[in-house]
């Protein structure tokens, strides 16, 4: 099956052409990055009338990349949440409308799943059940994907999600927007020690994650010592990192173990992390696990993903409905 899949849940317009759920015939993302940095952060309103403007011509790139048209496309997939309501409406609305003028089955994806399937998109993917974190700007979430596919939610953060302290930290030091990306890179000179930070919810023994307080520490830090500049910026930079790597990589191979499961999963936008990927991959080893973690072009919001999970969609329980609507958050877990 042939699927157009397009997503808009955040500030990202992008349009993917997928085949059988795994192979990306193309992948077009236009970024609103530059257009909301002078904001420190994502401007809904904005967002979503930038979506307005883009939509239609990223569609048309996406199916010129994949050599393909219209006529030959068997379905059409888009998130319907969770996500900015605006920036929502504006992909689901345009997939809808394109399914019904074509006669198409349509699926309704969840952003989260989509972030699950996206360890899908590669040489060889993941065999449920398996332990999938996905760990972004909004979500920092734990789940079991069951044989059929379906995610069952094990555990959440309580309050700020490890993107979201990423870039709150670097907005406080002036950095810039996104921040996740300039911490990262700041890090990779720094001392992991440099800077003593707690590790919230190490030792919690559940599944949950805090990380507003992590932030916090960061503000004291910098409230004691002074604005950072140079060695001692790379080293807070460093040490914020890996205490939010030491927190999620305990708790994703500690459910593992729990689950009884050899495979993990790990995605979203976070997961581009180079302290991250590369603590991951060595836990993975080091318990003879088995390690899927998507190509860094697939680990932040992108369209290949929700038509990979549009497939699954499909073939587990039909279409979706023409009638479904958009939502903001998630309340219960990864909506049915």
């Amino acid at each position: 099956m042939r699927i157009l899949a397009i997503e808009s849940s955040c500030d990202d317009t992008s349009a993917a052409v997928v085949d059988d759920g795994r192979v990306v015939l193309s992948c077009v993302v236009s970024s609103q990055d530059a257009f909301h940095a002078k904001y420190g952060g994502v401007v809904p309103e904005l967002a979503s009338r930038r979506h307005l403007e883009m939509i239609g011509p990223v569609v048309d790139e996406a199916l010129q990349r994949a050599d393909t048209s219209l006529n030959e496309i068997d379905a059409v997939a888009a998130t319907n949440g969770p996500g900015l309501i605006g920036s929502l409406l504006v992909g689901l609305n345009f997939a809808k409308s394109l399914a019904f003028a074509r006669g198409l089955p349509f699926a309704a994806v969840n952003h989260i799943e989509g972030h699950l399937f996206a360890a899908r998109l590669g040489d060889k993917a993941p065999a449920p059940p398996f332990v999938g974190l996905v760990v972004s700007g909004g979500h920092t979430d734990l789940y079991r994907v069951e044989v059929d596919y379906r995610p069952r939610l094990l555990g959440r953060t309580r309050d700020d999600a490890a993107g979201e302290c990423f870039d709150k930290v670097a907005k406080m030091l002036g950095l810039g927007f996104p921040g996740g990306v300039v911490i990262d890179k700041l890090s990779r000179d720094g001392d992991p020690n440099g800077v003593e930070l707690p590790r919230p919810m190490l030792h919690s023994g559940d599944d949950a994650f805090s990380f507003s307080g992590l932030k916090t520490a960061v503000k004291t830090h910098v409230e004691t010592h002074g604005e950072p500049e140079g060695k001692a910026l790379n080293d807070l930079a460093a040490s914020l990192s890996a205490a939010i790597v030491d927190v999620l990589c305990a708790k994703l191979f500690a459910a593992a173990e729990r689950e009884r499961v050899s495979q993990v999963v790990v995605c979203g936008g976070v997961a581009a992390n180079s302290m991250l990927r590369a603590r991951v991959t060595q836990e993975a080893e080091r318990r003879g696990m088995e390690l899927f973690i998507p190509a860094i072009t697939f680990c932040t919001d992108n369209a290949a993903m929700i038509g990979a999970a549009g497939q699954a969609l499909l073939d587990r329980q039909g279409p979706s409905p023409l009638s479904v609507n958009a939502f903001a958050s998630l309340v219960k877990g990864i909506a049915p």
